[in-house]
């Protein structure tokens, strides 16, 4: 039997105020999320049997916990009446579960009355179904596309909470997630916590996995949710895991691959006491999912029922960010040789706006993918001599790495760009035996309204690297103060092929030190960025550190010459270390919008 209690899910944030909790990011994995959910069979308050496999001719059924004794759970009442009426014509369907055995049914009816919910009401008195759904709160919300795939869960919205209420909410989780899933897309953010009044639900933790493991019921979910975002026809990497004979004729490698870790590429690794990963991109495998995707590979790879495939996702077929309020491109295309290296390119867009501007998303496209590294940006303002910005080393406007081609800000953050900037690119080009040529694009969104925060790239370098001939384990570190409460967003570490593990810390106004990120296999492949789900306060006086090791040797796979001592330098058999640092800061009310 569920009881309800409102205490408190989730530590209280630490706002200043006692037992304030607001919505949290989860990595959507550890919660089901991409998971198929079965096809349980339950009664509504009328005594009319619901399957939820009966809503295939809907996009979307969305599942949403509510509780009339809950004081969170009624302040709520109203959205879920307005979500309703919203997407009532847009195929997606509803089903408002109370999990609370003491509720009566006037009880219930008297809420479903008070707010005008239209949608089959079920009383899961003895908790089946929040058992099923692993179900925490009377406000959280569950998504399953027509296929049954749990898709979305957590939060309606942050307006209420825990300790607080607002005026209107500021990130609208439900409907973002919704809207997504009408578009053919994955949520942006697929699971987060719902503050609300606890359920006594055994394990927080949903697995509304089945046993059996078979392709068209698990497999191709794992791999949806994990790996065919670059894995499909014209995605970034070399080959297709969207059908079955396209994992078969791969299998090897993604055994190989899975086992070792290094693939979905995630490297951040866990710090001691974290109990959540704190990455909102965390895009790590669960270790239920690693588990059931090798099993399935060691065994005889059974198929399964195909009424058991996952809805097909949709890709973009041009730009991830949508469709830019501006590309740019480079005026004439750059040539690229066939073989060895080639020094970095330097090329310049000149922009004409009479005024500075606010880019919310922003996206780096090249026409030959296949050659381009990495592409650094700085934003140069109109009168500066363009060749006095150094290369990225204190930070840059925007990039194209390893596993990052755009970015997108959040509704009230944006970068600005300054009245008629001039865009200077540096381009590493890594020739692969074909002779060809690239003239790249960047699509800018412009922000609808001037936002709340400017956000901002700093580097911390060490430009007087000196690794020694054959050293398999040479430190290089580097840090800067911070001269004011700086908001961190994220961290990305840059650095060449002798670098083998990357590391973050805090260093107190008292002396200790506390690890921020730590990489103890970076892969120069794959320069990721690590973006917090929460914003990290980093106090004034403190400073950032940051530390790289690299492994000089033969026993380094990718090291071009274990003999040299080697140094700063920007192509590859140089080194770099730079460590950056994205933060935001109240905006300036002088920049225009769009």
């Amino acid at each position: 039997m569920l009881l309800l209690s409102c205490v408190l899910e989730m530590p209280a944030q630490e706002d200043g105020r006692m037992f304030v909790v607001q919505p949290r990011v989860l990595k959507a994995g550890e919660y089901g999320v991409g998971h198929l959910v079965p096809d349980a069979t339950v009664k509504d308050i009328q005594g009319r049997e619901i399957k939820l496999g009966g809503f295939k001719s809907d996009k979307a059924l969305v599942i949403i916990n509510f509780s009339a004794y809950c004081p969170v759970s009624n302040k709520f009442g109203p959205e879920l009446a307005r979500l309703e009426r919203d997407y009532a014509s847009r195929q997606v369907a509803f089903l408002f579960v109370t999990s609370i055995a003491g509720e009566t049914t006037q009880d219930i009816m008297e809420y479903v009355s008070k707010y005008q919910l239209k949608s089959p009401v079920v009383h899961d008195a003895d908790g089946a179904l929040a058992k099923m759904l692993g179900a925490t709160t009377t406000t959280e919300a569950f998504v399953l596309d027509a296929a049954r795939t749990l898709v979305y869960r957590g939060a309606i919205n942050d307006e209420y909470g825990l300790g607080y209420s607002k005026d209107a909410p500021g990130k609208t989780y439900l409907r973002d997630a919704l809207d997504a899933v009408l578009r053919g897309e994955s949520p942006a953010i697929a699971a987060t916590t719902a503050p609300g009044c606890s359920l006594d639900t055994p394990n927080a933790q949903t697995n509304v996995i089945e046993t059996a493991l078979t392709y068209h019921n698990q497999i191709s979910r794992i791999l949806q949710a994990n790996c065919v975002e670059c894995h499909h026809a014209g995605g970034i990497a070399p080959f297709s895991l969207e059908k079955y004979n396209d994992v078969i004729a791969n299998a090897g490698m993604i055994k190989r691959q899975v086992a070792l870790k290094t693939m979905p590429p995630w490297f951040a690794a866990k710090l001691p006491g974290e109990t959540e990963s704190p990455w909102a991109n965390d895009r790590s495998l669960s270790k239920q999912d690693r588990t059931d995707l090798l099993s399935w590979l060691n065994s005889d790879r059974p198929q399964g029922d195909p009424a058991d495939e996952p809805v097909a996702r949709r890709f973009p077929s041009k730009w991830i960010i949508g469709e830019p309020d501006l590309i740019l491109q480079l005026p004439e295309p750059v040539q690229v040789k066939a073989e060895g290296f080639m020094p970095y390119q330097y090329r310049i867009i000149k922009t004409s706006f009479p005024e500075d501007r606010w880019v919310q998303a922003y996206e780096i496209m090249p026409t030959a993918r296949s050659v381009v590294h990495h592409i650094i940006v700085t934003a140069c303002e109109k009168g500066t001599d363009i060749d006095d910005f150094e290369d990225g080393i204190n930070g840059y406007w925007a990039d194209y790495v390893p596993g990052d081609s755009h970015q997108i800000y959040p509704e009230g953050f944006a970068r600005k760009l300054p009245a008629g900037a001039t865009l200077r690119f540096q381009i590493h080009y890594t020739p692969n035996g074909r002779a060809t040529q690239d003239q790249l694009k960047i699509g800018l969104i412009f922000a609808r309204h001037p936002p709340q925060y400017e956000m901002h790239m700093m580097g911390i370098a060490q430009t007087n690297l000196d690794i020694p001939a054959g050293d398999p384990n040479h430190l290089e570190s580097a840090q800067r103060l911070v001269s004011e409460d700086m908001n961190v967003t994220g961290y990305k570490a840059h650095a060449h092929v002798r670098a083998k593990a990357f590391k973050y810390e805090l260093v107190k106004a008292d002396g200790t030190a506390e690890t921020l990120l730590d990489i103890p296999r970076f892969d120069f492949n794959w320069q990721l960025q690590y973006n917090y789900a929460q914003p990290r306060l980093i106090p004034k006086g403190s400073h950032i550190k940051v530390t790289a090791v690299y492994d000089n040797s033969a026993d380094n796979p990718a090291n071009p010459d274990p003999t040299r001592n080697v140094r700063w330098g920007l192509q590859t058999y140089d080194e770099m270390l730079i460590g950056y640092v994205e933060y935001y800061t109240p905006a300036s009310p002088t920049v225009d919008a769009k």
